[in-house]
């Protein structure tokens, strides 16, 4: 008999995290790395679980991510997303509680593109009088 798998795709910035939820013991591997070893700040590691203490299932499942693109924090937040879609799919009561807290929202900020004649998006070159 296989396990049961539930996936959901979470994305920030220029970050794609693919979560695979299965029945387990709160085991988490991050493109095959060890969670604590794939992100190194506490700080961060609490924001991705946040949807798990949220729901009270922070050992019930054991959780497979693949995430690319983007930086640390990027790839933390699409994970986070990722993980909270995942639970609802498991159980759609969790999702008053997730969405509450903020965590089923997209965060749609992306790093706004350079224009010609100019040094980065908005910044100019230095004024000069003569």
């Amino acid at each position: 008999m296989s396990q049961v798998q539930y996936m959901a795709t979470g994305r920030r910035k220029k970050s794609v995290a693919r979560v695979i939820l299965t029945s387990g013991t709160g085991n988490i591997m991050v493109n095959d790395r060890e969670f604590e070893d794939y992100i190194p700040s506490a700080a961060t590691r609490l924001d991705v679980l946040q949807p798990l203490e949220l729901t009270e299932t922070m050992s019930k499942f054991d959780i497979s991510v693949n995430v690319n693109g983007g930086g640390i924090t990027g790839q933390a937040g699409a994970i986070r997303l990722g993980i909270s879609r995942a639970l609802i799919e498991i159980n759609p009561d969790y999702r008053k509680v997730l969405k509450q807290a903020g965590m089923l929202t997209r965060d749609a900020r992306v790093k706004e593109r350079k224009k010609y004649g100019l040094k980065k998006a908005r910044k100019s070159g230095q004024f000069s009088k003569r």
